[in-house]
C-alpha cells in the first residue's frame, strides 16, 4: 500500500532511525518531510497533505498534541485528514493519545517488533477510510482532540484551585499599568507576547498564551482558537457561514474574530 509520512521529531538521529525501520517494514511509504519542531511539523503537513504524521509529544516550542490541534483548526475540508501516531518517551501521555486522538502510540526506544504492529494498524485503518467523506473524518478528529485537550476546548468550566487573574500589569517604559481583567475584550498570541485588546487600546505584555490561560476565569474567557481567547461577555453576535465557519463580532472593536473548528461547537441558540 502506498502512502506519505511526515515525522516530526526534535532529536535528528531518533528521526532518522524512526524514518530508516518505516521503510523497512512499509517499503511503499514515502516519507516526505522531517521536521524539527511542531511549528515546522503543521507546516509540512498542511504543504505535503500526508497520510500520515508521526509526532513525537515533547518537542521544543509547540508539543505534539498541539501540533495536532493546528493542523486540525486550519486543514483544509475537502482533504483527507491524515491518520496520527504520537511517539513519547513517557507511557501516561501515549496511554492517553492512544485512547483518545491517535491510531497507534509508540514508545521510545522504538522497539521494532511494536513499530511493525504500529505499520498494520495503518495500513488497516488507510484501507478502512478510502472512499470516505473528508469533512466526516475531520470532524471525528475534532471530537476526539476537544477530549484531549481538557476543559480549555470542550467548553467553560470552573477554575481549578488558581486564583483568577483579576488585573494584567502592564509594563509602559518605566512604569507598569493596571488593566482590569473586565477591560479586556480579548488575548491574541503574538510570537512571544500576548496582545492585550480592550476597547480604547492595546497592549503587549511578555508571555506566552500558554501561560496566560490557567490564570483565567475559564468560565468568562474562552479559548476560541489556539492563539485567541476572548471575554465572553464580550462577544456581541456570533455569525455561521454556510460552510459552518463562526465568526465573533465584539462590543467596542471593528475587527471580527474567527472561531476555529475545536472551538465552533460553544456557539449554538438556546
Amino acid at each position: 500500500m502506498k502512502a506519505r509520512a511526515v515525522i516530526a521529531e526534535d532529536e535528528p538521529l531518533l528521526a532518522e532511525s524512526l524514518r530508516a525501520e518505516l521503510i523497512a517494514l512499509w517499503p511503499a511509504l514515502d516519507v516526505v518531510a522531517i521536521a524539527g519542531n511542531g511549528e515546522a511539523a503543521v507546516d509540512e503537513a498542511l504543504a505535503q497533505r500526508p497520510d500520515v504524521v508521526f509526532l513525537d509529544i515533547r518537542m521544543p516550542g509547540m508539543s505534539g498534541l498541539e501540533a495536532a490541534q493546528a493542523m486540525a483548526e486550519d486543514w483544509p475540508d475537502d482533504t483527507a485528514f491524515p491518520l496520527l501516531v504520537f511517539v513519547t518517551a513517557y507511557d501516561q501521555y501515549a496511554l492517553q493519545a492512544f485512547e483518545r486522538a491517535a491510531v497507534d502510540y509508540v514508545l521510545k526506544p522504538v522497539q521494532p517488533a511494536r513499530l511493525a504492529a504500529t505499520v498494520q494498524r495503518l495500513q488497516a485503518a488507510l484501507a478502512a477510510k478510502a472512499g470516505a467523506s473528508p469533512a466526516s473524518e475531520l470532524g471525528e478528529v475534532v471530537e476526539r482532540l476537544r477530549g484531549l485537550l481538557g476543559p480549555a476546548a470542550s467548553g467553560p468550566s470552573a477554575a481549578s484551585g488558581v486564583e483568577p487573574l483579576r488585573v494584567v500589569q502592564v509594563g509602559i517604559g518605566n512604569s507598569i499599568h493596571m488593566v482590569p481583567i473586565d477591560d479586556v475584550l480579548f488575548f491574541e498570541a503574538a510570537d512571544k507576547y500576548v496582545r492585550v485588546v480592550t476597547a480604547a487600546r492595546e497592549h503587549l505584555i511578555r508571555t506566552s498564551l500558554r501561560d496566560l490561560l490557567p490564570r483565567l476565569d475559564v468560565s468568562r474567557f474562552w479559548q476560541i482558537h489556539r492563539g485567541t481567547v476572548v471575554r465572553a461577555e464580550a462577544i456581541a453576535s456570533a455569525e455561521r457561514d454556510e460552510s459552518g465557519r463562526v465568526t465573533l463580532k465584539l462590543q467596542g472593536r471593528p475587527e471580527k474574530l474567527v472561531v476555529s473548528r475545536l472551538y465552533a461547537h460553544r456557539f449554538k441558540a438556546m
